[in-house]
């Protein structure tokens, strides 16, 4: 389509004047994509389950931990992964994702930390991004760390910062030539959080999609205007932050609150935002400081999206644009 109006175009304008017409165009056909599809995707959400969640979660802190078993389950569905994609267990708690194709590549590798709320989630529940990733050629590392309320702050994160370890060591092992760390939502927190604890230049990048950054009710704009009804309730985010030991300005638990030089150790960092979310407005001010910083950050909003495109299917046109914008800049170096 676009090219038939690039043609037309041409006959009676400047082709650079072109161009810059269908680069909007295409952004405007793009969020089109991301807000229809993320429509279509909270309508079939079924009814009162962040509700459910939220209820599992805080029984799960009282002591009964029954009903968050049955959500946790939920989550823990095996994907179908591109048939050239292996997955090997790397001891009891990782799963090395790599492409046949690539076996005799040194590539890039990815420790990704799945989302969830610290609670919910499993190696499962991010497997089709990491198998995607993996398909394009990158290495991709997936753990499993430990849960909240049973462990919450710092085991999950101790279990991350362990992996990024053994991940170091076994570079030339696995082929690869480089470590970086990633994750979405809880996932993007433990990530950011992990790489502030890493020796500057061990890892290569960070890699993060909507990620928490306070572990609290931060009364932005985005956590007022889309707290209910959206691929993330507020309510259930703040459950989420009790069960780990949120509700506090400790940086190991919301990097926000963490201090310059903490931030100045961060290696490069690209931060995916979704547009209807209440974690957009945090996130994007923890981008706006890197910047100022002048940390080397590249962030984007996904116009019109809502939380959970990268683990839960139905957002197909922001879960591509995240693996493709991902896999780019992993291969930059």
């Amino acid at each position: 389509m676009y090219k038939k109006i690039a043609n037309r175009l041409c006959l009676i304008l400047r082709p650079a004047t072109v161009l810059l017409l269908l680069m909007v165009m295409v952004s405007v056909a793009e969020a089109v994509d991301f807000c229809s599809e993320a429509d279509s995707f909270l309508r079939g959400m079924p009814k009162g389950l962040q509700e459910r969640q939220t209820r599992a979660i805080e029984d799960a802190i009282e002591g009964d931990v029954s009903n968050l078993a049955a959500v946790r389950n939920a989550r823990n569905a095996k994907p179908v992964l591109p048939g050239d994609v292996r997955c090997d267990s790397i001891g009891e708690h990782a799963v090395l994702f790599r492409s046949e194709a690539y076996r005799n590549d040194t590539v890039p590798l990815l420790v990704y930390f799945h989302g969830g709320g610290w609670t919910i989630g499993s190696i499962n529940s991010c497997s089709r991004y990491c198998g995607a990733m993996a398909a394009g050629g990158v290495a991709v590392l997936a753990v499993d760390y430990r849960l909240a309320p049973e462990y919450p702050y710092p085991n999950g994160l101790d279990d991350c910062r362990r992996a990024v370890e053994m991940a170091s060591d076994s570079l030339d092992t696995w082929r690869c030539r480089s470590v970086s760390v990633g994750g979405d939502s809880s996932g993007g927190n433990l990530a950011i959080v992990t790489a502030m604890s890493m020796p500057a230049g061990e890892l290569e990048s960070l890699v993060v999609f909507y990620p928490v950054t306070k572990a609290y009710a931060d009364g932005s704009e985005s956590w007022k205007e889309y707290g209910k009804g959206y691929g993330l309730d507020s309510r259930l985010m703040e459950a989420f932050n009790r069960a780990y030991g949120g509700g506090c300005d400790n940086p190991q638990v919301s990097p926000a609150h963490a201090s310059d030089r903490e931030l100045q150790t961060l290696p490069r960092m690209m931060i995916v935002g979704a547009d209807r979310d209440i974690l957009r407005d945090q996130g994007r001010e923890f981008a706006d400081r890197l910047s100022r910083l002048g940390e080397d950050v590249d962030y984007r909003l996904f116009p019109g999206s809502v939380h959970l495109f990268i683990t839960v299917g139905g957002q197909t046109a922001a879960f591509d644009e995240a693996v493709r914008y991902s896999q780019e800049f992993l291969k930059k170096h």
